[in-house]
């Protein structure tokens, strides 16, 4: 049984009585969780499309429901549940449907699909894994930009509609495209193997400077700079970054990134520092010599840096 947060903490605003959490930390917090969770439950039923439908209609619940309930001591475990219960109704439906089929063909009938579990993937690396799913070079950079924000950034289809200025229906059609794509394409539910590895890096990379770059420099609308993009690529390079430090091209985006953004002397600091160790490490990428630049413009002039225009 899942129980509920206390609502008596330090941050919880009360409306008519009833202490709630404020949306913004449960904003936050589904962010987080939303790659766990479509990791949990891609690596249970191996089925992408119908996995990611299943994530964000959890998600939808709780941004419903949490407000006026409460946070649930285990919220992972609460959007998994109700994933699951989505997931399971969906292959019910598919299995009773392939079963008329099968009754009106006179062949046998194939087994349930839910159960599957795909070998050599641990928690861990889950939110790594869709970004390289997310990016696969199958798809156009719009379509990976958009997936990717609303498979391991969190955000609604209309979040993100709203974010790039296009009607949500057209956003809902990338999106749904893009996951025909990626369950066409039958990419495992895995790290890249070492063959792989260079150009699913290389996408994910070109996705996240995409993202970071239309959130620093917007490039359509009133507002010149849209931080919730911005952050959301910082975030999720900081990911690729924890687990492909030794990366030098990983460390250079962040470089650029941080150096970039530039919020504070920390930010500046961590930046100068990741360009430090990744220079000496071989050969220089686009994203390494692009961090080299900015840096030595940081130590020329204390004007803020422009990052290139790259409209998505």
């Amino acid at each position: 049984m899942i129980t509920r947060r206390s609502r008596g903490a330090v941050g919880e605003s009360a409306v008519h009585g009833v202490t709630q959490p404020p949306d913004a930390n449960i904003k936050s917090l589904l962010r987080d969780l939303a790659p766990q969770v479509l990791g949990s439950t891609m690596r249970r039923f191996k089925d992408f499309a119908a996995a990611e439908d299943a994530v964000q209609e959890a998600l939808t619940a709780a941004r419903v429901q949490w407000p006026n309930d409460g946070i649930p001591d285990n919220p992972r475990g609460w959007l998994i549940q109700v994933a699951t219960r989505h997931m399971t109704d969906y292959f019910r439906s598919e299995t009773a449907r392939r079963e008329r089929e099968v009754l009106t063909a006179h062949t046998p009938a194939a087994d349930p699909w839910w159960g599957f579990r795909t070998e050599g993937t641990s928690e861990r690396d889950d939110t790594l894994v869709l970004l390289f799913m997310c990016c696969h070079p199958a798809l156009t950079p719009s379509s990976a930009v958009a997936l990717t924000l609303r498979a391991v950034g969190g955000l609604n289809t209309a979040e993100i509609a709203d974010a790039f200025l296009v009607p949500e229906s057209t956003m809902a059609q990338r999106i749904s495209l893009a996951k025909q794509t990626i369950q066409a394409s039958r990419v495992p539910f895995r790290m890249p193997t070492k063959r792989e590895r260079p150009p699913r890096l290389a996408a994910v990379l070109h996705t996240l400077y995409l993202i970071f770059n239309e959130g620093h420099t917007s490039s359509a609308g009133a507002s010149l700079h849209r931080a919730d993009l911005s952050s959301d690529a910082i975030r999720l390079t900081r990911a690729i970054y924890r687990r492909l430090a030794g990366d030098p091209e990983v460390s250079g985006l962040l470089a650029v990134m941080l150096l970039t953004d530039a919020r504070g002397p920390e930010q500046i600091a961590e930046g100068l520092a990741l360009v430090s160790r990744a220079l000496p490490k071989g050969s220089i990428g686009p994203y390494q010599a692009q961090a080299a630049e900015i840096s030595r413009t940081l130590s020329d002039s204390t004007t803020s840096v422009e990052f290139p225009p790259s409209k998505l």
